[in-house]
């Protein structure tokens, strides 16, 4: 037993009440923390989003997938502007050439951000109202295409969902996601299971690995038949088809002919959300 160094009864009481192992389990963020505790840790962030959502009676949702990196037109224009007056001034920089490149092609792809955003005010609008919460629109939380879909549900005065998730460069939620409904993950396993749980639609923007990752995992379970059939629209059909050869991996015997019939492209807002909603009118379901 330790050294009591005449403390009173009440001061040795205080400092057991003080120690890391007095702490209930639950409110010990570092016994939490131990690597012992995954299983815990992945069954919890299961749980709050799944209990939040029914709270919230999300019957469905569109998951709307989209690179972070792609701006609205008007920082666009902004960025272009910036660079093109370095470049005014260094017009021989091979480095400021390449970024002045790349900044008119992001200015050009910003037209993606007005779809996107037409696209979740559309979705939003016709689906949600007081009684049901419907095709509910959800994405990764963070900015760009992500920050675009929130933004058309916020147009709409209807509910959006952000699933974002804790990264070494921390993403901050965009704020057009409604409060109740914004959470953050851990593990990238248990969010891509809740952007699937409730999913009638996967809507894929222009997008980089994140997005590609996404948009294959949703393919192969469509394909291997582990989840319910639901339409999957590329939007940026010159886009996808420079990114992915679909066609080859049939050529070459990867994929059957039917599983390129799993997607539908769509270049602008109205077309995507027709699609899904014809898709599902034609079951009664809508």
């Amino acid at each position: 037993m330790g050294k009591t160094n005449n403390k009173s009864k009440s001061e040795l009481i205080e400092l057991l009440k003080r120690s890391p192992a007095y702490r209930l389990a639950f409110h010990d963020n570092e016994f939490m923390s131990e690597e012992f505790n995954r299983p815990v840790r992945l069954q919890l962030e299961l749980l709050k989003p799944e209990m939040r959502l029914r709270e919230e009676k999300i019957a469905s949702t569109i998951v709307v997938f989209g690179s972070t990196r792609l701006l609205d037109p008007e920082q666009a224009k902004t960025k272009v502007s910036e660079i093109e007056t370095k470049l005014k001034s260094n017009p021989k920089d091979e480095k400021l050439q390449r970024q002045f490149a790349r900044i008119k092609r992001m200015a050009s792809n910003s037209r993606y951000y007005d779809e996107a955003r037409k696209f979740g005010e559309l979705a939003s609008a016709e689906s949600q109202n007081h009684h049901s919460r419907q095709f509910v629109v959800v994405t990764g939380g963070g900015p760009g295409i992500m920050e675009a879909a929130n933004r058309g549900a916020c147009d709409a005065g209807a509910k959006s969902i952000g699933f974002n998730i804790t990264l070494p460069l921390e993403q901050e939620p965009n704020p057009y996601i409604s409060p109740e409904l914004c959470f953050q993950f851990h593990y990238f396993a248990i969010r891509k299971m809740h952007f699937l749980l409730r999913a009638k639609a996967l809507v894929a923007f222009p997008g980089g690995y994140g997005t590609l990752d996404e948009l294959f995992e949703a393919l192969t379970l469509l394909q291997t038949k582990k989840i319910n059939d639901l339409p999957v629209v590329l939007f940026g059909e010159e886009y996808w088809r420079n990114v992915i050869d679909f066609q080859y991996l049939v050529d070459q015997g990867s994929i059957d002919e039917e599983d390129v019939k799993l997607f539908v492209y769509a270049d602008n807002a109205k077309d995507a959300w027709d699609y899904i909603k014809y898709h599902y009118q034609s079951k009664g379901e809508i």
